[in-house]
């Protein structure tokens, strides 16, 4: 998973996230992003051209999004007071941003 922006939207209560995503192969990204800011997912649901996660985050739903023909990711929430939690999960992904796989090297 690399990352390579993320940015708090206030106004929408959303995390916008610029990422190298794979749409055939979603899961490689949004299982490894839930792990590293501490989500559990609850539903996975998708169609033609998008993904939509429900992931749970101490008791706060939050819903991860990818739109492939837009190629932009983000996570929401439709509650306000919620806002917190996502400032939260910001300072869990910042470390994230510019971070690659570590290559496996024998010598």
């Amino acid at each position: 998973m690399i990352l390579r922006s993320v940015q708090l939207d206030k106004t929408s209560l959303s995390i916008l996230i610029s990422a190298e995503i794979d749409f055939e192969q979603f899961e490689n990204f949004a299982e490894p992003l839930a792990l590293a800011i501490d989500c559990d997912i609850r539903e996975r649901q998708w169609g033609a051209d998008r993904h939509q996660w429900l992931l749970n985050f101490e008791g706060s739903q939050l819903w991860l999004n990818y739109e492939f023909y837009g190629d932009i990711c983000w996570i929401s929430t439709e509650v306000e007071a919620d806002l917190e939690v996502l400032e939260y999960l910001i300072t869990l992904l910042q470390p994230l941003i510019g971070q690659h796989e570590p290559k496996d090297t024998h010598e």
